[in-house]
């Protein structure tokens, strides 16, 4: 795991809270919730200095609304709908996507024999001819 992300100010060691952006084009300096990811021409701040951020002369400073981190009850209940799902045992015969035999690979690539298909023994008395 990365480790935490912290301000981009010199001398500050705080962790980043917030993510500064200027928009060039519309002389606009974006502040907002801490992106996913660091991004170049993007500046990590941590809450005290993005409480004292002003806008350069000229420019106007759009500061975006901050959501509350924690998990909303939505997206608890889906999370425990989608674990007992899982958990749910696979009836006898049903086979899941994906899991077939694999007959062969290449690469990242892999070839599966089809779950329909008959078992070899029973395929082979097809084809049998009567002599």
């Amino acid at each position: 795991m990365s480790p935490a992300r912290i301000c981009s100010r010199t001398a500050c060691k705080q962790p980043a809270v917030f993510t500064l952006t200027y928009v060039y084009r519309d002389s606009t300096a974006v502040l907002g919730p801490l992106a996913t990811y660091a991004e170049p021409h993007c500046y990590d701040l941590c809450a005290e200095h993005s409480e004292r951020l002003t806008a350069p002369m000229g420019w106007e400073l759009v500061r975006l609304p901050v959501e509350d981190g924690r998990p909303s009850v939505d997206d608890l209940e889906a999370l425990a709908d989608a674990v007992r799902e899982a958990a749910k045992p696979v009836a006898p015969g049903e086979e899941p996507v994906g899991q077939g035999v694999e007959v062969g690979r290449r690469g990242h690539l892999r070839v599966l024999r089809s779950g329909t298909a008959q078992p070899p023994a029973a395929a082979d008395r097809g084809n049998e001819r009567a002599d």
